[in-house]
């Protein structure tokens, strides 16, 4: 565990959350927001997850060490699982119909410095939405919980 200053105050988080903010992107896509209270509406709904994994995997695939784990994948396949997952993970209105988590990385040798990159990837996407420094933190937050899955770690952080 580490901890790290937010507005909110000190904050205990896991290892792969960014400890600092990313850049501020400038983005030609911003969903506009669903003021409801889930973040699934703060980020914009169905749209807000689509351009969120499109951007999201186009820095991911941008990225050398992160690339390699997808030379095998169908891209169109994994777009959808993930706006699937996205908008599970945010409180949408939809069900995960994917692989489970942990079958789906099984034998990938995924570390967790290779979850990290992958997370501060997520992290600098999420600057291009309008959303509050404390909604992206509870955004990677709530992705971050799968740390353990995805790397093939056992128990808890």
């Amino acid at each position: 565990m580490i901890w790290i200053n937010s507005p909110a105050g000190l904050l205990r988080q896991s290892r792969a959350i960014p400890t600092r903010p990313g850049p501020i992107m400038n983005s030609s896509v911003t969903p506009s927001r669903q003021r409801a209270g889930s973040l699934y509406e703060s980020i914009g709904g169905h749209t807000g997850v689509t351009v969120l994994v499109e951007n999201f995997y186009q820095r991911v695939l941008q990225d050398p060490a992160l690339a390699q784990f997808f030379k095998h994948t169908s891209m169109d396949r994994l777009h959808r699982m993930q706006v699937e997952f996205f908008a599970v993970a945010l409180d949408g209105p939809t069900t995960y119909g994917g692989t489970a988590i942990s079958h789906a990385h099984q034998g990938l040798k995924i570390t967790l410095p290779d979850f990290q990159r992958f997370v501060q990837h997520l992290f600098d996407t999420l600057s291009d939405f309008d959303l509050s420094e404390d909604e992206r933190y509870s955004i990677v937050q709530r992705i971050n919980k799968y740390a353990n899955e995805i790397t093939g770690a056992p128990g808890g952080y």
